[in-house]
Protein backbone atom coordinates (compact mmCIF):
# COMPACT_ATOMS: atom_id res chain seq x y z
CA UNK A 1 0.00 0.00 0.00
CA UNK A 2 1.16 3.50 -0.76
CA UNK A 3 2.01 6.02 2.09
CA UNK A 4 0.00 8.56 2.52
CA UNK A 5 0.92 9.91 5.44
CA UNK A 6 4.49 10.32 7.00
CA UNK A 7 5.30 12.00 10.19
CA UNK A 8 9.02 12.65 11.34
CA UNK A 9 9.68 13.38 15.21
CA UNK A 10 7.14 16.56 15.67
CA UNK A 11 7.20 18.07 19.65
CA UNK A 12 4.32 19.89 21.70
CA UNK A 13 4.75 21.33 24.40
CA UNK A 14 2.39 24.15 26.17
CA UNK A 15 5.07 25.92 29.15
CA UNK A 16 6.73 23.08 30.84
CA UNK A 17 4.17 20.58 30.27
CA UNK A 18 5.54 18.10 27.18
CA UNK A 19 2.21 16.39 25.63
CA UNK A 20 4.70 14.32 23.51
CA UNK A 21 8.11 14.91 22.00
CA UNK A 22 9.74 13.46 18.50
CA UNK A 23 7.27 11.27 17.87
CA UNK A 24 6.88 9.53 14.06
CA UNK A 25 5.28 7.58 12.36
CA UNK A 26 3.25 6.26 8.92
CA UNK A 27 -0.51 5.76 7.50
CA UNK A 28 -0.76 3.70 4.92
CA UNK A 29 -3.48 3.95 1.74
CA UNK A 30 -6.64 2.06 3.38
CA UNK A 31 -5.58 2.38 7.17
CA UNK A 32 -8.66 3.22 9.80
CA UNK A 33 -6.66 4.31 13.00
CA UNK A 34 -7.82 5.58 16.32
CA UNK A 35 -6.04 8.02 18.38
CA UNK A 36 -6.61 7.07 22.14
CA UNK A 37 -5.10 9.29 25.07
CA UNK A 38 -7.00 10.75 28.27
CA UNK A 39 -8.11 14.18 27.87
CA UNK A 40 -5.33 16.88 27.93
CA UNK A 41 -2.36 14.69 26.66
CA UNK A 42 -2.21 16.20 23.35
CA UNK A 43 -4.70 14.05 21.08
CA UNK A 44 -6.18 17.10 19.26
CA UNK A 45 -2.98 19.69 19.14
CA UNK A 46 -1.52 16.35 17.40
CA UNK A 47 -4.35 16.38 14.58
CA UNK A 48 -3.77 20.24 14.49
CA UNK A 49 -0.48 20.18 13.43
CA UNK A 50 -1.65 17.45 10.90
CA UNK A 51 -4.17 20.06 9.68
CA UNK A 52 -1.36 22.43 9.58
CA UNK A 53 -3.52 24.79 12.23
CA UNK A 54 -0.48 24.76 14.81
CA UNK A 55 3.24 23.65 14.65
CA UNK A 56 5.49 20.96 15.85
CA UNK A 57 7.83 22.99 18.56
CA UNK A 58 11.17 22.06 17.61
CA UNK A 59 11.26 21.15 13.70
CA UNK A 60 9.50 17.76 12.27
CA UNK A 61 8.31 17.21 9.52
CA UNK A 62 4.26 16.16 8.51
CA UNK A 63 4.34 15.09 4.52
CA UNK A 64 1.54 14.06 3.17
CA UNK A 65 1.01 11.85 -0.03
CA UNK A 66 0.97 14.21 -3.24
CA UNK A 67 -2.17 14.94 -5.01
CA UNK A 68 -4.24 12.53 -1.97
CA UNK A 69 -7.31 15.02 -0.98
CA UNK A 70 -7.20 15.66 2.94
CA UNK A 71 -10.32 16.24 4.90
CA UNK A 72 -10.35 17.70 8.62
CA UNK A 73 -13.16 17.30 11.08
CA UNK A 74 -12.90 19.47 14.06
CA UNK A 75 -14.32 19.92 17.24
CA UNK A 76 -15.04 23.16 17.28
CA UNK A 77 -17.25 23.82 14.33
CA UNK A 78 -16.93 27.96 12.26
CA UNK A 79 -20.37 28.29 10.12
CA UNK A 80 -21.33 31.49 8.67
CA UNK A 81 -24.74 31.80 11.80
CA UNK A 82 -26.62 34.25 8.39
CA UNK A 83 -25.89 31.12 5.62
CA UNK A 84 -28.90 28.58 5.12
CA UNK A 85 -27.59 24.89 5.89
CA UNK A 86 -27.93 23.72 2.16
CA UNK A 87 -25.71 27.20 1.14
CA UNK A 88 -23.35 26.97 3.63
CA UNK A 89 -22.93 23.10 2.57
CA UNK A 90 -23.07 24.61 -0.82
CA UNK A 91 -20.25 27.17 -0.27
CA UNK A 92 -17.65 24.75 0.82
CA UNK A 93 -17.66 22.54 -2.11
CA UNK A 94 -15.04 24.91 -3.76
CA UNK A 95 -14.69 25.32 -7.94
CA UNK A 96 -18.03 23.47 -8.34
CA UNK A 97 -20.16 25.85 -5.77
CA UNK A 98 -18.58 28.46 -8.08
CA UNK A 99 -19.43 27.01 -11.62
CA UNK A 100 -23.05 26.15 -10.14
CA UNK A 101 -23.20 30.00 -9.35
CA UNK A 102 -22.15 30.98 -12.65
CA UNK A 103 -24.82 28.33 -14.27
CA UNK A 104 -27.20 30.10 -12.41
CA UNK A 105 -26.45 33.26 -12.92
CA UNK A 106 -25.78 32.87 -16.71
CA UNK A 107 -29.51 31.53 -16.79
CA UNK A 108 -30.63 34.67 -14.95
CA UNK A 109 -28.95 36.57 -17.44
CA UNK A 110 -30.68 34.99 -20.42
CA UNK A 111 -27.26 35.74 -22.42
CA UNK A 112 -27.85 32.42 -24.46
CA UNK A 113 -23.76 32.81 -25.21
CA UNK A 114 -22.85 33.01 -21.42
CA UNK A 115 -24.96 29.98 -21.03
CA UNK A 116 -23.73 27.90 -23.09
CA UNK A 117 -20.55 28.30 -21.73
CA UNK A 118 -21.77 27.92 -18.35
CA UNK A 119 -23.88 24.40 -19.48
CA UNK A 120 -19.81 23.14 -20.79
CA UNK A 121 -18.35 23.98 -17.64
CA UNK A 122 -21.58 22.52 -15.81
CA UNK A 123 -20.74 19.15 -17.71
CA UNK A 124 -17.05 19.01 -16.98
CA UNK A 125 -17.42 19.91 -13.11
CA UNK A 126 -20.58 17.20 -13.07
CA UNK A 127 -22.68 19.92 -11.48
CA UNK A 128 -26.02 18.56 -12.73
CA UNK A 129 -25.90 16.00 -9.39
CA UNK A 130 -24.10 17.99 -7.02
CA UNK A 131 -27.20 19.34 -5.62
CA UNK A 132 -28.90 15.85 -5.73
CA UNK A 133 -26.06 14.64 -4.16
CA UNK A 134 -25.76 17.14 -1.21
CA UNK A 135 -29.61 16.62 -0.42
CA UNK A 136 -29.29 13.00 -0.20
CA UNK A 137 -26.00 12.88 2.15
CA UNK A 138 -27.82 15.72 4.27
CA UNK A 139 -31.28 13.41 4.65
CA UNK A 140 -28.68 10.77 5.80
CA UNK A 141 -27.62 12.84 8.67
CA UNK A 142 -31.63 14.36 9.42
CA UNK A 143 -31.04 17.33 8.12
CA UNK A 144 -33.98 18.07 6.59
CA UNK A 145 -34.79 21.59 6.58
CA UNK A 146 -31.97 22.95 4.07
CA UNK A 147 -33.42 26.73 3.94
CA UNK A 148 -32.90 26.96 7.97
CA UNK A 149 -30.27 29.48 8.86
CA UNK A 150 -26.83 28.00 10.49
CA UNK A 151 -27.35 30.24 13.73
CA UNK A 152 -29.97 28.13 14.66
CA UNK A 153 -29.17 24.69 14.36
CA UNK A 154 -28.20 22.78 17.57
CA UNK A 155 -24.91 21.65 18.54
CA UNK A 156 -25.80 17.97 17.45
CA UNK A 157 -27.47 19.59 13.89
CA UNK A 158 -24.13 21.39 13.70
CA UNK A 159 -22.17 18.57 14.16
CA UNK A 160 -23.88 16.24 11.19
CA UNK A 161 -24.24 19.48 8.79
CA UNK A 162 -20.00 19.60 8.90
CA UNK A 163 -19.76 15.35 8.84
CA UNK A 164 -21.88 15.88 6.35
CA UNK A 165 -19.91 18.16 4.19
CA UNK A 166 -16.87 16.09 5.17
CA UNK A 167 -18.54 12.96 3.53
CA UNK A 168 -19.51 15.37 0.29
CA UNK A 169 -15.99 16.39 -0.02
CA UNK A 170 -14.85 12.75 -1.07
CA UNK A 171 -11.83 12.87 0.08
CA UNK A 172 -9.02 10.25 0.10
CA UNK A 173 -8.28 10.50 3.46
CA UNK A 174 -10.06 11.73 7.01
CA UNK A 175 -8.70 13.01 9.80
CA UNK A 176 -12.12 13.24 12.30
CA UNK A 177 -11.61 14.95 16.38
CA UNK A 178 -14.66 13.15 17.97
CA UNK A 179 -17.00 12.54 15.22
CA UNK A 180 -19.39 11.09 17.90
CA UNK A 181 -20.00 14.09 19.48
CA UNK A 182 -23.28 15.17 19.77
CA UNK A 183 -24.15 12.47 17.25
CA UNK A 184 -27.84 10.52 18.37
CA UNK A 185 -27.78 6.60 17.83
CA UNK A 186 -29.34 6.76 14.25
CA UNK A 187 -26.76 9.23 12.50
CA UNK A 188 -23.43 7.17 14.99
CA UNK A 189 -24.69 4.14 13.01
CA UNK A 190 -24.80 5.67 9.50
CA UNK A 191 -21.45 7.30 10.45
CA UNK A 192 -20.06 3.96 11.02
CA UNK A 193 -21.38 1.94 8.57
CA UNK A 194 -20.29 4.78 5.88
CA UNK A 195 -16.28 4.79 7.07
CA UNK A 196 -17.00 0.53 7.47
CA UNK A 197 -18.00 0.37 3.63
CA UNK A 198 -15.29 3.35 2.86
CA UNK A 199 -11.88 2.74 0.99
CA UNK A 200 -11.40 6.05 2.89
CA UNK A 201 -7.75 6.31 4.72
CA UNK A 202 -8.65 7.71 8.41
CA UNK A 203 -7.28 8.94 11.34
CA UNK A 204 -9.94 9.40 14.27
CA UNK A 205 -9.90 10.85 17.75
CA UNK A 206 -12.46 8.84 19.57
CA UNK A 207 -13.75 7.96 23.18
CA UNK A 208 -16.25 5.59 21.97
CA UNK A 209 -15.24 2.41 22.33
CA UNK A 210 -17.64 0.58 20.18
CA UNK A 211 -17.35 2.70 17.18
CA UNK A 212 -14.38 2.44 16.86
CA UNK A 213 -14.21 -1.44 17.11
CA UNK A 214 -16.49 -1.26 14.33
CA UNK A 215 -14.43 1.19 12.26
CA UNK A 216 -11.16 1.00 13.25
CA UNK A 217 -8.42 -1.80 12.39
CA UNK A 218 -5.50 -0.32 14.39
CA UNK A 219 -4.84 2.12 17.34
CA UNK A 220 -2.32 4.78 18.17
CA UNK A 221 -2.08 5.80 21.81
CA UNK A 222 -0.55 8.57 23.35
CA UNK A 223 1.26 7.90 27.02
CA UNK A 224 4.16 9.35 28.69
CA UNK A 225 4.92 12.01 26.05
CA UNK A 226 5.24 8.83 23.34
CA UNK A 227 3.41 7.09 20.31
CA UNK A 228 2.68 3.75 20.34
CA UNK A 229 1.13 1.47 17.96
CA UNK A 230 -1.07 -1.49 18.47
CA UNK A 231 -2.51 -3.53 15.33
CA UNK A 232 -5.95 -5.24 16.64
CA UNK A 233 -9.13 -3.89 18.34
CA UNK A 234 -10.06 -2.34 21.48
CA UNK A 235 -9.63 -5.59 23.92
CA UNK A 236 -6.22 -6.04 21.81
CA UNK A 237 -5.14 -2.83 22.57
CA UNK A 238 -5.98 -3.25 26.36
CA UNK A 239 -4.33 -6.67 26.38
CA UNK A 240 -0.87 -5.32 24.98
CA UNK A 241 -0.78 -1.59 26.90
CA UNK A 242 -1.38 -3.79 30.16
CA UNK A 243 1.53 -5.98 29.06
CA UNK A 244 3.58 -3.43 28.04
CA UNK A 245 3.35 -1.23 31.45
CA UNK A 246 4.06 -4.41 32.97
CA UNK A 247 6.99 -4.65 31.25
CA UNK A 248 8.35 -0.89 31.86
CA UNK A 249 7.33 -0.85 35.76
CA UNK A 250 9.61 -3.97 36.01
CA UNK A 251 12.32 -2.29 34.24
CA UNK A 252 12.00 0.97 36.11
CA UNK A 253 12.02 -0.96 39.67
CA UNK A 254 15.12 -3.12 38.40
CA UNK A 255 16.93 0.71 37.64
CA UNK A 256 15.91 1.52 41.22
CA UNK A 257 17.56 -0.87 42.60
CA UNK A 258 20.56 -0.75 40.18
CA UNK A 259 20.69 3.14 41.38
CA UNK A 260 20.57 3.14 44.90
CA UNK A 261 23.80 0.93 44.62
CA UNK A 262 25.33 3.75 41.51
CA UNK A 263 24.16 5.95 44.38
CA UNK A 264 26.41 4.89 46.83
CA UNK A 265 29.62 4.55 44.51
CA UNK A 266 28.99 8.13 43.42
CA UNK A 267 28.89 9.04 46.98
CA UNK A 268 32.20 7.63 47.98
CA UNK A 269 35.71 9.65 47.41
CA UNK A 270 33.88 12.84 45.78
CA UNK A 271 37.39 14.29 45.79
CA UNK A 272 38.69 11.33 43.43
CA UNK A 273 35.18 11.50 41.17
CA UNK A 274 37.48 12.92 38.29
CA UNK A 275 39.52 10.03 37.81
CA UNK A 276 36.23 7.23 38.37
CA UNK A 277 35.45 5.91 34.63
CA UNK A 278 33.43 8.92 32.96
CA UNK A 279 30.99 6.35 31.46
CA UNK A 280 30.29 5.11 34.45
CA UNK A 281 28.92 8.64 35.37
CA UNK A 282 27.19 9.21 32.31
CA UNK A 283 25.26 6.25 32.66
CA UNK A 284 24.47 7.17 36.15
CA UNK A 285 22.53 10.27 35.11
CA UNK A 286 20.71 7.72 33.12
CA UNK A 287 20.22 5.77 35.56
CA UNK A 288 18.84 8.23 37.76
CA UNK A 289 16.82 9.46 35.18
CA UNK A 290 14.77 6.07 34.41
CA UNK A 291 14.57 4.89 38.20
CA UNK A 292 12.76 8.53 39.49
CA UNK A 293 9.94 8.33 36.30
CA UNK A 294 6.37 8.58 37.88
CA UNK A 295 3.27 6.68 35.71
CA UNK A 296 0.15 8.81 36.42
CA UNK A 297 -2.92 6.63 35.08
Amino acid sequence: MASYLQVENISKSYGDRTLFENISFNINEGDKIALVAPNGTGKSSLLKILAGVEHSDRGGEVKFMKDIKVAFLDQIIDFNPQNTLFDEVYSRLGSTYDVIRSYEQAIASGDEKQIERAMAAMDAADGWSVEQRIKQVLTSMKLTRLDQPMGELSGGEAKRAAIALMLLQQADFLVMDEPTNHLDIDAIEFLEGYLSRSRCTLLMVTHDRYFLDRVCTDIFELDQNTLYTYHGNYAYYVEKRNERIETQNAEVEKARNLYRTELEWMRRMPQARAHKAQYRIDNFYELEKKAKQQRNE
